[in-house]
């Protein structure tokens, strides 16, 4: 794990931009490499873009499997960290309602826990479609609104616009033009399912009454649950189609027809 000597070297720690390597933060590194992980075997031989790439890591992944992969972010210290770090992935700043792509120009869209921080959804969408191939597929995860956000349709996330329920993910979709193949979501599997009763029912929860109230990688953890947080894996999450509004992330595959 990276150590706080050498976090200048990855990018600055903002409580909310994911960062591997990191011990606090694996819990949501792991639970977002989980998506990736399900959704690599659609990137296969493909020429994807990800737009919204922050860290990078998720663009790393594709790359393993896909033919050519191009990472858009909006800021350029995390685009210039992406191109240091990540080979063989084309880097580029852009804003994501304006995409510097030809018309059908792409196979595959990712949208990793992005679309919640924009303000024109339906702008974005309209450009996914714009650059998609006939038969490209959008692939888009996102929190779910009624698991994050329970009791208010404001997000208590400062850097989130509009949060959806499965029920809006979907519609947002299909009044974009697509079809939408899964809506899946992203739950704990056994792995976190035993952390979460160790702690009370939320591991999540324990995790938040440590860091709230701090400076993003200033709080002092208990050493007993910086390494349960430590130990959890991307196996360790679940993604499926039942029970969908109780999910964490909600896990969308949308087709351009």
């Amino acid at each position: 794990m990276t150590t706080p000597a050498t976090r200048a070297e990855a990018l600055h720690l903002t409580g909310e931009r994911t960062v591997p390597g990191i011990a606090e933060e694996n819990y949501w590194f792991r639970r977002h490499e989980a998506a990736y992980q399900q959704l690599l075997p659609l990137c296969e031989g493909k020429t994807v873009l990800e737009a919204g790439c922050g860290e990078g890591y998720g663009a790393g992944l594709i790359a393993t499997v896909a033919e050519r992969v191009l990472a858009l972010d909006y800021d350029v210290p995390t685009t210039e960290h992406v191109a240091r770090r990540y080979h063989g992935i084309g880097v580029a700043r852009a804003n994501l309602v304006f995409l510097p792509l030809r018309d059908a120009s792409v196979d595959v869209v990712a949208n990793f826990q992005v679309i919640e921080h924009l303000w024109d959804q339906g702008a974005f969408l309209a450009e996914c479609r714009r650059v998609l191939s006939p038969g490209g597929r959008l692939i888009v995860t996102t929190p779910n609104r009624l698991t994050f956000t329970p009791d208010s349709d404001t997000p208590l996330n400062p850097f989130h616009t509009r949060e959806l329920a499965p029920s809006e993910l979907d519609e947002l979709l299909r009044d974009a033009g697509f079809e939408v193949e899964t809506l899946h979501g992203l739950h704990h599997g056994e792995g976190v399912a035993k952390l979460d009763a160790k702690y009370g029912g939320s591991i999540i929860d324990a995790q938040l009454d440590v860091v709230m109230g701090q400076l993003p990688g200033q709080a002092t953890w208990p050493a007993e649950l910086l390494a349960d947080v430590e130990a959890i894996q991307a196996a360790d999450f679940a993604i499926h189609g039942e029970n969908l509004d109780a999910s964490l992330d909600l896990v969308a595959v949308a087709v351009r027809g």
